[in-house]
């Protein structure tokens, strides 16, 4: 703590740590960060920074991903090991796209290319000392602020991880591919990394990629310019102009166009749109949060889907778990969704229904438990919801009944899948190449659909 003039105690900003073996760029980082009001400690190597590191706690550290002696991405690790409550941005050469990917996966905050642009500088530094404490995301979902119906509430396994996931992702900046099931929490998810977020205080715009007609993407993504086609009265602003220094979800991503990807990766590529009928780009701040329920990787063995864009997208993936996954926690969100649902005075369940819904499969999770209850709500006599009131089906296909003998949808198509490809390659030999010709399908997704299912060949 410091003094100010009227003797009020006030808190000190943090400090920054810049690695960087250039002397002129060392001297502009923290020639920016005094103008800021940041005072800085500056290295030349990693043997440097690793002596700061042990003296000091910082707010932020600024490193280049070559040093004389080691990797940026050595101090990215170091940090994320030992010093979880820093953030660390590294510098990358003009390009170098595979080097930040890397660093942002390794757990990096952020990155910027050389020559360093002081905007972009100032506004990653702003970023970082402005994130919340972390553990953010346990609060916040015990609050319910990732929407009513608290679907990330929970003490399983499964969920907790998620939070854990979630907290992190929160203190980054790199793109997160969110997957799961239909109604498993993929949007509720992507509104918790936001709030608790740097981004929190700018928008988030969700965005169905489904839903939009193929000739108006282009102008809903990037605007458009008065007078550009036939109905354009006026300028307008696409998602990503709305989203500017907040989060642009793209749920649905898969259905995406081929056309449309293309421009899509240069927008985050470049980070500048340009909108329809205008001649100059425009930068943009956005982080992409994207997701869907197909598996990303199919798509783009078949074809749909852009192997590069894919990249892009998934630096970071966060993997939803089914309610079927995580049933002990199924007694506290039945809670939670009833006491949303009647605030005052909610129905309570018979050990019969509570049972039946435990032991139930949710081909729909969470969003399909919403339904149940509230059907049942209204269906049910006084203010207790009996078994009959449910009405959940009886096909062992959906329902695993008592003992959970019952095979879901998944595990019943994998099965299917897996025997069809050992089939195969009996038949074959055992030879990967005629097997998926065999099949109908390329040699690299049958090679991925090897891996995913764990299929062990015996035979050479």
């Amino acid at each position: 703590m410091s003094i100010d003039k009227s003797g009020r105690k006030r808190e000190e900003l943090p400090r920054v740590l810049v690695i960087d073996d250039e002397e002129d760029i060392r001297e502009l980082l923290d020639l920016t960060l005094a103008r800021m009001g940041l005072s800085a400690d500056c290295a030349g190597t990693v043997a440097e920074a690793r002596q700061f590191l042990k003296k000091e706690r910082y707010g932020l550290c600024l490193t280049d991903m070559r040093l004389p002696d080691g990797e940026g991405l050595e101090i990215v690790r170091l940090i994320n090991a030992e010093y979880g409550e820093t953030p660390v941005a590294v510098i990358t050469a003009f390009g170098s796209a595979d080097n930040a990917v890397a660093a942002l996966k390794a757990g990096a905050f952020d990155y910027l290319a050389k020559p360093v642009a002081l905007d972009s500088l100032r506004a990653l530094i702003k970023s970082a000392i402005s994130l919340p404490k972390a553990g953010a995301a346990n609060e916040s979902s015990k609050d319910g602020i990732a929407g009513n119906s608290g679907q990330l509430t929970g003490g399983s396994p499964a969920i907790v991880a998620v939070r854990a996931m979630i907290d992190r992702l929160a203190r980054s900046q790199a793109p997160v591919y969110i997957s799961g099931e239909s109604g498993s929490g993929k949007e509720l998810a992507a509104r918790l990394i936001h709030h608790c977020s740097s981004r929190r205080t700018a928008p988030f715009i969700p965005v169905n990629c489904g839903a939009i007609p193929e000739n108006l993407m282009e102008s809903e993504f990037f605007g458009y310019r008065k007078g550009a086609f036939t109905g354009a009265d006026g300028d307008r602003d696409g998602f990503f102009q709305t989203a500017n220094g907040g989060i642009l979800f793209l749920d649905e991503v898969a259905d995406l166009p081929l056309p449309m990807q293309v421009k899509l990766l240069r927008a985050i590529q470049e980070k500048k749109v340009r909108k329809v009928g205008s001649a100059v780009e425009e930068a943009v701040d956005v982080r992409i949060v994207s997701a869907t329920h197909k598996p990303l990787k199919d798509c783009v063995d078949a074809g749909a889907f852009r192997q590069d864009l894919y990249y892009r997208l998934n630096v970071i993936e966060l993997k939803m778990p089914t309610l079927r996954e995580r049933r002990e926690d199924i007694p506290i969100l039945v809670e939670t969704i009833l006491s949303r649902m009647y605030p005052e005075n909610h129905p309570s369940l018979s050990e019969e229904a509570m049972r039946a819904l435990c032991n139930y499969a949710y081909p729909g999770n969470v969003r399909e438990l919403e339904n149940v209850l509230e059907r049942a709500s209204a269906l049910c006599r006084g203010d207790r919801i009996e078994l009959d009131d449910l009405q959940l089906a009886d096909d062992p296909a959906v329902s695993e009944g008592e003992g959970r003998s019952g095979e879901t949808l998944d595990d019943h198509l994998n099965r299917v899948e897996k025997q069809s490809i050992l089939e195969a390659l009996e038949k074959t030999g055992f030879n990967r190449t005629a097997a998926a010709r065999l099949l109908g399908i390329t040699f690299r997704s049958l090679r991925y659909r090897i891996e995913r299912l764990g299929i062990e060949e015996t035979s050479t």
